[in-house]
């Protein structure tokens, strides 16, 4: 399973890949929108036109059924365009039931003649011939689909302003979510000194920075608190545990006086970690780096927990300058004090909470510590250590400060501690020192 600060990794490169996915469905949306706003409209034109040429093309066809019926009952000729009883004339109009003028819509299409509405009325009375006008509405129909050409080359214009806007929008709002997003890492990541600050605009973004903003100050109010708590208990401590200790060591020998010491030396050796823990917190801690060989370092931390684990050195091979190679044992820029701590504590830690045989490799700017326990729980794992809190309870007991140190003295000396588990069962610690 990977460490915490792998999925914090793994998490940005995730939030990475969602900006580029909010502007491009931002920019999506908006052609989509325009899409449809463009084609509503240009439908709504459509018809309301198309519609519009029809009721002038009746009314046209109307008027000049009236002026040829006045022609043909004063001269008994017919006017131009009047015919008696046309061919193509509709069956709805070839036998009106009254003498008044009716009109319908032919959308047969005969060579250069498109649809066209008919208009007719009854010469005389019932049985009496029809007099009919047909008007063409080609003219106007090709008027129509030059007007429908148009809307749609507006449309494309309009989508092609659109969408580049609706880009621009989206990486406006895209930036200032991303300046949000990582605050609200550097805060997951510890940083609790990380804010956001004002965002232009007072919108839903400016009111999520301003609570992610408050989120912090009231999380960061919380820790100080707890810290500054568990720094006064410790100190409190120190002196009556001193005490406590002396007077231990003044008791006559017996089982009973040993068990006495033992208890009073375990808990001097909470408060101290309590100290220590505070003091991390704190970021009161400088290391003092001089430059030391790694494999001894970690051989002396190793021998000084008087715990049964073996240190395996792999050295690394130098090309010959004369004759035979020749091996060559890697220095480390660092604070030997703090790296003995962090080794001693992973060690410990891999007997306390897992299962010999434990081994320490330190190879090159590297020190793995594995035990071949159950491994770190799950928990641990995908949050990082707890302070008292120790996982599951096949990993034992104890107080949960080991790790926490590890970290917070890792951490001072800008190295890397990542936890995982072998696939072979137990826990790995790997420790990366920066280069010297």
């Amino acid at each position: 399973m990977a460490s915490p600060l792998r999925r914090r990794g793994a998490a940005g490169r995730a939030r990475g890949r969602g900006r580029g996915s909010l502007r491009r469905k931002i920019a999506a949306l908006a052609a989509v929108t325009a899409c449809l706003v463009a084609a509503a409209v240009g439908l709504l034109v459509h018809f309301w036109t198309a519609q519009d040429i029809r009721d002038r093309a009746e009314a046209r066809a109307t008027s000049s059924v009236y002026s040829a019926m006045e022609t043909y009952h004063r001269t008994g000729t017919l006017s131009d365009g009047a015919e008696l009883d046309p061919a193509g004339l509709p069956a709805a109009l070839r036998r009106p039931a009254d003498d008044k003028r009716h009109t319908a819509y032919d959308a047969h299409v005969d060579g250069n003649l498109g649809p066209s509405v008919w208009a007719a009325q009854r010469t005389g009375g019932p049985g009496s011939r029809v007099l009919a006008v047909q008007i063409n509405m080609s003219p106007d129909l090709y008027g129509l689909r030059r007007l429908d050409a148009s809307m749609a080359v507006a449309s494309l214009v309009a989508l092609a302003a659109a969408v580049p806007l609706a880009v621009y929008g989206a990486g406006l709002v895209a930036r200032r979510l991303r300046r949000v997003s990582e605050t609200a890492g550097r805060i997951s990541a510890g940083d609790l000194d990380a804010r956001t600050g004002p965002t232009k605009g007072r919108d839903e973004v400016s009111e999520i920075a301003a609570t992610v903003d408050r989120m912090a100050d009231s999380i960061g109010r919380q820790l100080r608190v707890e810290r500054q708590f568990s720094a006064d208990v410790a100190h409190e401590l120190r002196t009556p545990v001193g005490g406590l200790l002396a007077a231990a060591d003044l008791l006559p020998p017996g089982e009973t006086a040993d068990l006495v010491r033992g208890r009073v030396r375990d808990l001097r050796a909470l408060v101290e970690d309590l100290l220590e823990i505070s003091r991390l917190d704190a970021g009161a801690e400088q290391p003092v780096r001089t430059h030391v060989p790694l494999a001894a370092v970690v051989r002396e931390a190793v021998a000084r927990t008087g715990l049964d684990t073996s240190v395996t050195v792999v050295e690394a091979v130098v090309e010959p300058v004369v004759e035979a190679a020749v091996e060559a044992t890697p220095t480390v820029d660092t604070d030997p004090r703090r790296l003995e701590r962090i080794v001693a504590n992973l060690v410990v830690n891999a007997h306390r909470h897992g299962a010999v045989p434990v081994h320490v490799t330190v190879e090159g700017h590297t020190v793995v510590v594995r035990d071949h326990g159950p491994g770190f729980p799950d928990q641990l794992l995908r949050d990082g250590p707890r302070r008292f809190h120790t996982g599951a309870a096949e990993r034992g007991t104890g107080h949960g400060l080991g790790l926490t140190i590890a970290l917070g003295q890792a951490r001072v000396l800008g190295a890397e501690l990542r936890l995982a588990n072998d696939p072979d069962g137990g826990a790995v610690a790997t420790l990366r020192l920066p280069p010297t």
